[in-house]
């Protein structure tokens, strides 16, 4: 196989590998090997388990990670910010537990190096990094129970990336923001989507956002979603000045 085809079409990886690579990240041994497997199965390997008869892939344990991961953050915000009311605690999670942090946590102890998929790794998104991380506590929860996943998450999440002061200032959605801003401050705004493929070969978005019928930002991107929010930002930025002063 020629080392372009190596690359965007990993070997699978032997349970032999997999075991010692996710050991070194858990620090301990698993008891339940196969809800570890599971948790880094995508579901066109079409796996069925013979017992269940149930697919194996790690969409449920996503679930499962996901309703863990917020009931740890939050009891930990609870504790750590008690003068915090229930809409700046709600803020705080959603800043540590955003796509964008997950998808970074997942890169950084390289869980796509235990994932088992019959589709090249590069024909996945960011998105992919989270979703293994998520799945990845639902499995530890199953099998160790909530002390052990409340320890991993403190260990992996809280204490290397948790700072409350910095993340009071992180802003997770400009499209939010100016929302909130121009509600606040009685302005009109509307977002102006339209197709804008032109030479691409994948699908793009262009969008222009008005502020009391004045253009103030555009911008291009795969989604509608990306690119309202990369106007946002750049409007955002275009009246800083304004925002901050009246929020």
């Amino acid at each position: 196989m020629s080392i372009i085809k190596k690359i965007f079409n990993p070997q699978p990886v032997k349970d032999g590998d997999f075991f010692v690579k996710l050991e070194k990240i858990l620090c301990y041994k698993p008891k339940n090997k196969k809800i570890y497997i599971k948790a880094f199965t995508h579901r066109s390997v079409n796996k069925i388990d013979p017992i269940s008869g149930n697919p194996i892939n790690y969409e449920r344990l996503e679930f499962v990670g996901d309703a863990m991961l917020g009931a740890v953050i939050a009891n930990y915000l609870f504790l750590k910010v008690p003068h915090g009311d229930e809409g700046y605690l709600t803020k705080m999670r959603s800043k540590i537990v955003s796509r964008e942090h997950l998808n970074q946590l997942g890169v950084n102890l390289g869980l796509i190096n235990l994932f088992k998929s019959n589709i090249a790794i590069s024909n996945f998104g960011p998105n992919i990094h989270g979703n293994l991380f998520e799945a990845l506590i639902g499995a530890i929860y199953l099998d160790k129970g909530y002390k052990y996943c409340e320890k991993f998450i403190k260990k992996k999440v809280i204490k290397p990336y948790i700072n409350i002061e910095q993340l009071e200032g992180k802003i997770i959605s400009y499209k939010s923001l100016l929302i909130e801003w121009c509600q606040k401050e009685k302005k009109t705004f509307k977002f102006n989507v339209y197709e804008d493929t032109g030479n691409d070969k994948i699908k793009h978005f262009a969008v222009k956002l008005c502020i009391d019928t004045k253009i103030v930002a555009k911008a291009r991107a795969t989604s509608k979603k990306k690119a309202e929010e990369k106007a946002s930002k750049r409007a955002f930025f275009a009246l800083q000045s304004q925002i901050l002063t009246t929020s």
